[in-house]
């Protein structure tokens, strides 16, 4: 007997639907809402590392995944100015086990709408265009508000609703994200013929200049400088100062301009990072993913953490009998600590660049995060 029958989830990014997955498929009824009115057609790529797929085939979606996305090994750093030379050539720990690349990069879009469409086949009820606007609870069960008006009562709500999470307030958790700093300049363009992984470029104007292919003709390409306002930059200004700061780069960067100059998207947001102390729980509601904890993608593990979350959330859930303390306690002892050390590491590789530390042990802390993430869970 699993220690929940009906769940509520608000949030449809990775971290919400992953745990619909898993819960559904254990024979959980799910319902999850999601206050966009559909699934996001638009966004960039995402970077993925072996931890990351390794809780994609427990979910069942390996193969439509590895199908959709771009798999690769190692790292390639090159140098800003003529020609861009390759300077290292840095090998990656497989961290998902033998069984998966080191690395994959694909399309944001295209890896919602597969664990979308794994969590209907798997029956649960997906809801978009739905708000949870409140929550009340007893010892044994919470009563959840959609949009203002009763949506049932379950026996646990999961708060997997992002950065500005609602749930995260309503429960009463006084944590919000906070800005490290950096800004990052992001794009969709086409791969070019001399990429075949990921390839980032420390130096010149901008502190990281990078690219990952995410299929077989397409990748996304990011510059990170000082953050700055730029909410009110319009599409059009959006590409020209992307093109204009990434000049200073060669190689693969003169095809990446190409595109922006025809057309592709520039988008912009700052690097923020935020970390819920334990407990995440406050009763019967929990909050995981971004909610719980958010950092700059300096190396690529926050989509990985709201994987392992929903993954350890859902183990526990469908392998206990009851939902108590000493549940609580096995949740927080696996995952608190382990986020930590992500978001601390990833916040440490952006300080050392904004404070121009030059002799900073980057790979010796990016080994340690490999050698962290390979053990499990």
């Amino acid at each position: 007997m699993t220690a929940v029958q009906k769940v509520a989830i608000a949030g449809a990014g990775v971290a919400g639907l992953a745990t619909a997955i898993f819960l559904a498929k254990a024979g959980v009824e799910v319902d999850l809402y999601d206050a966009q009115p559909a699934l996001t057609t638009r966004g960039s790529g995402i970077t993925l590392q072996g931890n990351a797929l390794r809780v994609f085939d427990e979910l069942g979606v390996w193969d439509e995944v590895a199908a959709a996305g771009k798999a690769f090994e190692g790292l390639n750093l090159r140098a800003p100015g003529p020609g861009a030379p390759v300077v290292a050539a840095l090998p990656d720990l497989k961290t998902g086990g033998p069984d998966y690349p080191s690395t994959m990069g694909m399309s944001r879009p295209d890896l919602a709408r597969i664990l979308l469409a794994e969590a209907e086949r798997s029956g649960a009820r997906v809801h978009f265009g739905t708000r949870v606007t409140g929550v009340s609870q007893t010892d044994d069960t919470v009563a959840v508000e959609v949009d203002g008006q009763p949506a049932g009562t379950f026996d646990l709500l999961v708060g997997a609703d992002g950065l500005h999470s609602a749930v995260r307030e309503m429960i009463g958790i006084q944590v919000s994200p906070e800005q490290t700093g950096m800004g990052i300049w992001r794009t969709f363009v086409s791969l070019p013929p001399d990429v075949d992984r990921s390839e980032l470029y420390y130096g010149g104007p901008m502190y990281i200049a990078g690219y990952t292919p995410t299929g077989d003709d397409t990748m996304y390409a990011f510059l990170v400088e000082a953050a700055q306002d730029r909410s009110h930059v319009s599409p059009d200004e959006a590409r020209r100062i992307m093109v204009e700061q990434s000049r200073a780069y060669d190689g693969p960067w003169n095809h990446i301009r190409a595109d922006i100059e025809a057309g592709a998207d520039a988008n912009y947001t700052w690097f923020t990072r935020h970390l819920v102390e334990a407990p995440w729980n406050r009763g019967r509601a929990v909050v995981i993913g971004d909610a719980a904890h958010s950092c700059p993608p300096t190396i690529a593990q926050g989509a990985a953490q709201g994987l392992e979350d929903a993954a350890v959330l859902s183990e526990l859930l469908v392998t206990r009998d009851a939902v108590d303390q000493a549940l609580w306690d096995a949740f927080h002892e696996r995952r608190v600590a382990r986020a930590k050390a992500i978001v601390d590491a990833s916040v440490q590789l952006g300080q050392w660049q904004l404070d121009g530390v030059r002799d900073a042990d980057m790979g010796g802390l990016m080994f340690g995060v490999a050698q962290l993430t390979a053990a499990r869970a």
